[in-house]
């Protein structure tokens, strides 16, 4: 715990004075979810006047497509008449407040379900209390929590996993090294550790990595998906997991820090910037041992739940607005846009494949 008088970048720094380089995966967590001056712990990051916008932000329309795939999901599963759909950082409760608008024009799904928000910064927990102040909604703050109830569970989780702690490696002179941050004349520095590690702790694809290749892997988001997929495979259900990222796990350095909308250095300024990185969906989903849907692009996705008929009706009503959602629709399905770089993953229970997916073999 650090004391109030010290900001959180010189806690680091002594951190560092004292037990020798942090891995990344520790410099980011202290950074993003430091108790009282980590990133995620303090203001509301998200809009205009933040540091990013998610797709909720951008237009109703993507959480009302969320609500068409509950729905859908629900009728799949037989239509349960308990069960319990969750969100994990569900940002100022955008997404759930747009996806629940979908919900109240079915009359038969009515009073089946709670729903079940996985937060812990108190700033957007009250934004989420206001935008959600008519729905059953309950707080937790693990996702163990849940397995005290009773199922099934249908999970969103729209640009969550790329806000988890990821580690970095670096191949160097044929061998692997975990890359970490040091201090140098009191600044914070890449460098990598000396111990070299064994080449079957590494993922068979990218063994034959050349010199100075970063691969990185996110030991924290492989939890997280082995947790939810013991609560599915125990009560049932299904996760939707939207973020950017890449099918098939590779080497790349992906770390990026925004602040403002604009890129700055990850190392420089702890709690004040976003750190992401891009998610290997491959790893993440093998972490869950369910089965798997077929990775599709954000704009598959959406289209397939009917993003364009929508985007038409809601021009029709309001044709002032008609440019606007014209343009927000472009934003979330182009392939230039979000359409392509944000995949939309599912894991499920069983053997029904929710709806617009496919089975994924092997």
């Amino acid at each position: 715990m650090t004391d109030a008088s010290v900001s959180l970048s010189e806690h680091i720094n002594l951190h560092i004075k004292a037990n020798g380089p942090m891995s990344l995966s520790t410099y980011m967590r202290l950074a993003l979810t430091h108790p009282t001056q980590g990133y995620y712990r303090k203001a509301d990051p998200l809009g205009t006047h933040g540091d990013f916008i998610t797709a909720p932000e951008i237009s109703q329309m993507f959480g009302e497509m969320l609500g068409i795939w509950i729905v859908q999901t629900w009728q799949q599963l037989g239509a349960p008449k308990n069960f319990n759909i969750v969100e994990l950082g569900p940002g100022r409760g955008t997404l759930m407040s747009d996806a629940l608008r979908i919900l109240a024009q079915v009359s038969e799904i009515q009073n089946c379900f709670d729903v079940r928000l996985i937060e812990t910064n108190p700033t957007l927990i009250e934004k989420q209390k206001l935008a959600l102040k008519d729905a059953p909604v309950f707080w937790h703050s693990e996702i163990e929590e849940l397995s005290a109830l009773d199922g099934p569970f249908l999970i969103l989780a729209n640009e969550f996993f790329d806000a988890l702690p990821i580690k970095q490696f670096q191949k160097a002179k044929g061998k692997w090294h975990e890359r970490m941050v040091g201090l140098y004349k009191e600044q914070r520095v890449w460098g990598l550790s000396p111990s070299p590690l064994p080449e079957d702790a590494f993922p068979a694809s990218i063994r034959d990595a050349e010199d100075n290749a970063i691969w990185e892997s996110s030991f924290a988001s492989q939890q997280v998906a082995k947790e939810i997929g013991e609560l599915l495979n125990a009560k049932g259900g299904a996760m939707l997991a939207i973020d950017y990222g890449y099918g098939k796990t590779q080497t790349g350095e992906t770390l990026q820090a925004l602040k403002s909308h604009k890129h700055v250095d990850a190392l420089a300024e702890p709690g004040d910037a976003d750190i992401t990185a891009h998610v290997d969906f491959e790893a993440l989903t093998k972490a869950t041992k369910t089965s798997i849907g077929k990775l599709m692009t954000q704009g598959d996705f959406l289209r397939a739940m009917g993003i364009q008929q929508r985007a038409h009706a809601l021009a029709s009503a309001t044709p002032a607005a008609a440019q606007k959602i014209a343009t927000d629709l472009a934003r979330l399905v182009d392939a230039e846009q979000m359409g392509d770089l944000f995949k939309v993953s599912c894991c499920y229970a069983g053997n029904v494949v929710p709806y617009p997916f496919e089975a994924q073999n092997g």
